[in-house]
């Protein structure tokens, strides 16, 4: 299986390798939402289309939709998803919009029927206990 990573254009350089679940359960979806300790504004969407996998930021950075519940689409040999809310578009390995706009992305790489995503924070399939602030 092909793993994915993104171009310079998008890709965050920070963080370190988070294991984000096996293949063989990642791969039965074409989109997971893979939340962050840090919030939603850090929660990511993982991608499973055509055998590759993509991570970007799960929020639109238009208006904050859920990209996870988007569309997806190829269109010229591009794979994109549209935002739910105001069908914005955004290229699965760039990130890049024909608005404008720019998403984040994120490396993704297979490891012994692992997926991993490059990200500043852990991901879990699972959303994290809620931080009591004193």
């Amino acid at each position: 299986m092909a793993s994915s990573s993104g171009n310079e254009d998008g890709n965050k350089e920070i963080g370190a390798w988070r294991l984000a679940g096996p293949v063989s359960v990642l791969s039965q979806k074409p989109c997971r939402l893979m939340y962050s300790p840090l919030g939603h504004q850090a929660d990511v969407c993982l991608f499973h289309v055509k055998g590759e996998f993509f991570a970007m930021d799960a929020r639109c950075s238009h208006s904050g939709g859920p990209l996870c519940d988007g569309d997806i689409e190829e269109a010229n040999g591009v794979l994109q998803v549209f935002c739910p809310w105001h069908d914005y578009d955004f290229n699965l390995r760039t990130g890049k919009s024909g608005t404008g706009l720019q998403q984040e992305v994120y490396e993704v790489k297979i490891q012994e029927d692992c997926v991993y995503v490059k990200h500043a924070s852990p991901l879990s399939l699972q959303p994290f206990p809620a931080v009591k602030k004193s």
